[in-house]
């Protein structure tokens, strides 16, 4: 039986301290403790001590703080020392530190990030790429890796900022402008690149701004993680992948609980596909250098949701449907089917978010004649029906 089952008949129940180490600063933290909330709210009774600080402002446990569990964004060597030290179940929702002894960790997957980042870049023509993270101790090396790979199985070089100081060096922000803009005029155009998170996407949009560069007509920028404040009122507004970040919470939270029970940490992390990419000006063109796919391509975009077929495309572009297939499997490395296929469940997936439309609506929204045919082209392509990942979705 869980507690909150106990607490509803009465019975008297320790209330379990936990701390909640994970910046309030930012959207992403913000929202990861949302998941971690909801999670008590519905399963358990803890007081959550959220986002303790020290009186220089660093994240720090209070001085006789007495615990059962932590949950932490662990980025620090005396972070990770200091949770370590407590010797309490921890669980890790970063990957800064991976190796830490006896602490579980909930994750987003890399991987998945990773390919959401290329397909999105891929279906707009893109056959050049970089990754934007200047040198810090707030992010891992797996982003960067797991993109480079994904760029380089589709067959393609990924360019990586490399400013040439360690992560740690404070740099004058006249400095890093700059590093950054010898490092743009370096790259070829045009060119697509994935920035470690929407502050550094921002930063780079900036760069291109005071340079006259065009985004996204020579460099298109993606972030690797939504801020909904930051993209918004980015100069253009930054496309980006969102991130499961309530999940996040949500499933450090049961895993904190289990410990705390007695249950020993996974020595694997527990990984969380992010939910996709929203798009915005940023990555809003096509890179192809050939007027009649662009043309073709804009027609997909635009009336998907009719149920349009390769025969519609072929009305509104002049060309034979050999060359619009060839020329399909050169630019995006599939057919036109294909891509109104890819096209039709990107949107699908979008709008599944939306809570006031049924799965019927959904599946004619984006234009398939019916919710069988779209869950079986959904399943095929996502590994999972879309009332189950709805499901996922808003239980964030």
């Amino acid at each position: 039986m869980i507690e909150s089952d106990s607490h509803r008949r009465g019975e008297k129940l320790q209330i379990r301290q936990v701390a909640v180490m994970v910046e309030t600063e930012t959207s992403w933290g913000r929202r990861v403790i949302r998941g971690i909330a909801s999670y008590a709210d519905k399963h358990t009774l803890w007081h959550l001590l959220i986002d303790p600080r020290d009186h220089e402002q660093r994240s720090s446990l209070p001085d006789g703080w007495k615990g059962h569990g932590i949950i932490a964004r662990i980025s620090t060597r005396l972070q990770a020392d200091q949770i370590v030290e407590k010797r309490l179940p921890a669980v890790n929702v970063d990957d800064v530190y991976g190796d830490l002894p006896s602490v579980g960790r909930v994750i987003t997957n890399e991987g998945a990030r990773a390919e959401l980042a290329i397909e999105h870049l891929l279906a707009r023509g893109f056959s050049n790429f970089a990754y934007f993270a200047p040198p810090s101790q707030r992010y891992s090396n797996r982003r960067w890796e797991e993109f480079e790979k994904a760029v380089a199985q589709r067959g393609f070089e990924c360019q990586t900022y490399r400013p040439g100081y360690r992560a740690g060096r404070k740099i004058k922000w006249s400095e890093q402008q700059r590093r950054v803009n010898r490092w743009l005029t370096s790259l070829p155009r045009p060119i697509a690149v994935l920035a470690v998170d929407a502050y550094h996407a921002r930063q780079l949009a900036e760069v291109c701004h005071f340079s006259s560069i065009r985004v996204p007509d020579e460099i298109a920028i993606l972030a690797g993680d939504s801020d909904e404040l930051l993209c918004e009122v980015s100069t253009p507004p930054l496309s980006s992948i969102s991130l499961a970040c309530e999940r996040i919470g949500y499933e450090a939270a049961a895993m904190i609980h289990r410990m705390m029970e007695g249950q020993p940490p996974s020595t694997k992390p527990m990984t969380i596909s992010p939910h996709g990419v929203v798009s915005r000006q940023s990555t809003d063109v096509l890179a192809i250098d050939d007027p009649m796919i662009v043309r073709a391509l804009r027609f997909i975009q635009k009336h998907t949701q009719r149920g349009i077929s390769v025969q519609d495309v072929l009305r509104e572009v002049p060309i034979s449907r050999r060359s619009l297939e060839m020329q399909f499997r050169s630019y995006l490395g599939r057919s036109p089917a294909e891509e109104i296929r890819r096209v039709q469940l990107e949107r699908g997936r979008e709008l599944l978010g939306n809570r006031e439309m049924s799965i019927t609506e959904v599946a004619m929204a984006c234009g398939f004649s019916n919710a069988t045919r779209f869950g079986i082209a959904f399943r095929k392509s996502f590994g999972t029906t879309p009332r189950n990942f709805r499901k996922r979705l808003l239980a964030d």
